[in-house]
């Protein structure tokens, strides 16, 4: 018995040794229980308890604080996108991406990438208040499937990506997604505002669209690196393929169920 708990100590410390020391000794990063644990009590309230606790009250309006919080999330979804012009990695990211996770990277960039991946990790955790809104105003019928694992999965993702394998492979896949959700959260900024302005909300087809059109940009990209023989890790390339098409069915069968199956009288309204 004490054999197999030494052999499962062993294992869980050389998991919990990262591609830096540096990284290892930031917040959240040194091993997976935290962001584990955070994930995990996540999927417990809006998929168990905050169901059970909204059950006999009424919903929390929340119309301020929605307000804030997606104008805050339009800010700095902004800032990671013209982040990269400030700091010199668009000039040096194909070449870099093609001769390895931060071969030829100056320790100034690199720390940039590292950080930035940091800073895109704690944004997805915040991002996870998306759901937990959702509770609490008692919109439950949001909560779908798609919607909680995409929250999830990004954030073991952008974890698991600056733990162990922190290149600039994925910076060009953050910042498009940093520019989609620069479009959503304008969305839902305009929607909370009140019914006076929900006749600003026309295109709330076209921005699924776009969604969509991010994952087929998403795919081409990780085609376009492995067609240049660049040295991309197999657990990232097959990762980001298997969860692009995920993704990409799910929010076709949405798109289907929103735009296309309905009655003509509910997409008038």
């Amino acid at each position: 018995m004490s054999s197999y708990v030494e052999r499962i100590s062993v294992q869980y410390k050389n998991f919990s040794e990262g591609a830096d020391p540096l990284i290892d000794s930031w917040t959240l990063m040194q091993t997976p229980t935290p962001i584990l644990s955070i994930t995990g009590l996540y999927l417990l309230f809006v998929l168990w308890i905050g169901p059970r606790w909204m059950e006999r009250r009424k919903p929390f309006e929340l119309k301020h604080t929605l307000i804030a919080y997606n104008a805050l999330q339009v800010v700095v979804s902004t800032w990671f996108c013209v982040q990269p012009f400030f700091t010199g990695i668009f000039s040096k990211y194909l070449s870099a991406t093609c001769e390895g996770p931060m071969t030829g990277v100056s320790k100034d960039l690199q720390l940039t990438v590292w950080n930035g991946a940091w800073m895109y990790l704690m944004l997805k955790i915040v991002e996870l208040l998306d759901t937990v809104f959702f509770v609490l105003r008692k919109k439950q019928n949001q909560v779908s499937f798609l919607h909680v694992y995409h929250h999830t999965i990004m954030v073991l993702f952008t974890w698991f990506y600056l733990k162990y394998i922190p290149g600039m492979h994925a910076a060009f896949i953050g910042v498009l997604n940093s520019f989609v959700h620069i479009i959503m959260y304008t969305y839902y900024l305009i929607a909370a505002l009140g019914p006076r302005y929900q006749k600003y909300l026309w295109w709330k087809k076209y921005m699924t669209t776009l969604q969509l059109l991010q994952f087929g940009i998403m795919l081409c990209y990780f085609v376009l690196i492995n067609s240049m023989q660049c040295h991309v890790p197999r657990a990232l390339t097959y990762f980001f393929v298997s969860n692009i098409t995920i993704f990409l069915f799910l929010f076709i069968n949405f798109y289907r169920k929103a735009y296309q199956n309905r009655p003509k009288a509910l997409k008038k309204e």
